[in-house]
């Protein structure tokens, strides 16, 4: 689009806002959480920019930006969008914006904090850095550029989580919290590092790089050479390699058994920093399974498809077994997303056609159906500063818009047909079954599973007579006011619009889904069911029985 550097801009515009909010005055919060506003609309222009510009029927990678970085390690500023990448710009773009919002008194003291308020501008300044670091994350196509945004973005979701707990959460917790995310992906991203250098010295064997010795990072170049069987490697060592790979973005996801940091990191911090972490952060470790995982060891992944997609189905169902325990409501949330998961990692490493353009929807709808539960439950908790869903009742009589948005929410979290996620996890369980059938089969239980725990929150925590401390005059339990209707009611629309209308988002997506399949090379299973063939092709319906009938 006339020689602009959209993608650079993109990632660019939040990471000088964090700069210019984290200068405003301490004694200014309405002014940071303003500026920090201003940015994040500026930057879901830019996102919407990029979408208009795509072109579905044209290059895989599309406004690709190139420019030397590291020649002598063959790392290269390589940036460029495909439609797998896409869909997670603009999820991220559209939900930090809301997130701010939903966000704008999270300075407020609580009574942990001995009265003194939370710096704003900090606050807000590590949301905007975050964004700027998982867009980099999407649109990387250099291999080590992607690494070093992947793990950076782990040091301002220390600070939110550890600096910035929920409200009644003591510092201790919060740390402990901040702690265990920090190390779990620490680990993960060390193992990933470890497989970096040793891809480094496959590409430099191989002579991929622009001089003899020096090896590459450049993705294009890796996975073509993968695809082509060029990589001078044993299949023991590529094998070994995807696992690291596998390791880092399996921990970030979060997927069974790696998953031990997320309940805790999303119930010690604000809803909208659990609702960025579990909405866009871990998405990238999805996200690094399709992009990397796959295209760069395609043999090894098919070797390993069976081991990942044997977990996805234990997560799926461990997640909402685990669910439906829980006393905490915020806690039960963010059990509900391994599960979910579960199903995106099931979806990929089916390795068809349709299970990948469904778990790349599905980390979208799950983006924005958990946005909009957890995001509701937050407003809830706020009001009645307790998390147990034992202490509610009769919600729906006294606050019926926070109520129903609460009952959408979770029925698209069950995936309700008419509802986005149900698209997208039907397209997991069509790709899926053909390969895996039995895996397919199991996973279905989690159907049933989450109606139980969804359909018995909503039960517990709205329906029946308002407790004796709910409806009385000056309750806090309030009805959603305007500012937090501005933050759920974008959320509800697009789980409608997705549900009813999916083809504008799998247009963008399938044609990259498509070349990644490409890469792998791998046969793609026919349905089991047969297709008849109309009367006029096979002619008159035979006329004799028994044996001669069952011949024709």
């Amino acid at each position: 689009m006339n020689g602009i550097p959209w993608l650079t801009i993109l990632w660019l515009l939040p990471l000088l806002g964090a700069a210019a909010v984290f200068a405003v005055p301490t004694h200014r919060p309405a002014t940071a959480k303003a500026l920090a506003l201003a940015v994040s609309l500026a930057v879901l222009i830019v996102g919407v920019l990029v979408a208009a510009g795509f072109d579905t029927g044209g290059a895989r990678y599309q406004f690709v930006e190139s420019a030397s970085w590291i020649p002598s390690f063959g790392a290269g500023y390589r940036l460029g969008v495909d439609g797998i990448a896409l869909v997670l710009v603009l999820l991220t773009a559209v939900l930090v914006p809301l997130l701010l919002v939903a966000g704008w008194h999270d300075d407020r003291p609580g009574a942990e904090d001995d009265g003194r308020a939370r710096p704003a501008h900090t606050y807000t300044a590590l949301i905007l850095l975050v964004e700027s670091m998982v867009l980099v994350s999407f649109v990387a196509l250099d291999i080590l550029l992607f690494y070093v945004f992947f793990e950076a973005m782990l040091v301002p979701m220390y600070f939110l989580i550890g600096g910035f707990g929920s409200r009644g959460t003591a510092r201790g917790e919060r740390a402990r919290a901040a702690v265990k995310f920090l190390l779990y992906n620490l680990l993960g991203g060390l193992v990933m590092l470890a497989a970096l250098i040793g891809l480094y010295v496959v590409t430099a064997r191989s002579g991929l790089g622009t001089e003899p010795g020096v090896g590459t990072f450049d993705l294009r170049v890796v996975t073509a050479a993968a695809a082509a069987g060029d990589l001078d490697a044993a299949a023991a060592v590529l094998g070994a390699l995807f696992l690291g790979f596998l390791a880092a973005f399996a921990v970030k996801a979060p997927l069974w058994p790696l998953h031990g940091w997320l309940p805790d990191a999303a119930v010690r911090t604000t809803p909208a920093v659990a609702v960025l972490m579990m909405a866009v952060v871990d998405k990238v470790g999805t996200f690094g399974m399709l992009r990397f995982c796959l295209p760069l060891f395609p043999d090894a992944a098919v070797t390993f498809a069976p081991l990942v997609v044997t977990l996805s189905v234990i997560a799926i169902v461990y997640g909402a077994l685990l669910a439906i325990g829980q006393t905490d409501v915020m806690r039960l949330i963010a059990y509900t997303s391994i599960s979910h998961f579960g199903f995106i990692v099931l979806g990929i490493f089916a390795m068809t056609g349709q299970g990948q353009a469904g778990s790349t929807l599905y980390m979208v709808n799950h983006g924005i159906s958990t946005a909009a539960l957890f995001l509701v439950a937050g407003f809830l908790v706020s009001r009645r500063g307790t998390r147990l869903i034992a202490d509610y009742g009769g919600v729906q009589k006294v606050a019926p818009v926070l109520a129903g948005s609460f009952l959408v929410a979770g029925l698209a979290t069950l995936s309700l047909p008419g509802l986005a996620p149900f698209v997208s996890e039907f397209l997991v369980f069509v790709g899926t079954y053909p390969r895996y059938g039995a895996g397919a089969v199991i996973a279905t239980l989690a159907l049933v599973l989450s109606a139980m725990y969804v359909l018995w929150l909503y039960q517990r925590m709205m329906g029946g007579p308002p407790r004796e401390d709910t409806d009385e005059p000056g309750s806090r339990l309030t009805d959603l006011v305007p500012r937090e209707i501005v933050v759920v009611a974008p959320l509800l629309a697009l789980l409608l619009v997705l549900g009813i209308y999916p083809k504008p988002a799998l247009d963008v997506i399938t044609p990259a889904v498509d070349d990644t399949l490409v890469s792998i090379d791998l046969p793609q299973p026919e349905l089991a069911v047969p297709v008849e063939r109309p009367l006029a092709e096979t002619g008159p319906p035979a006329t004799g029985t028994g044996e001669e009938g069952a011949s024709e």
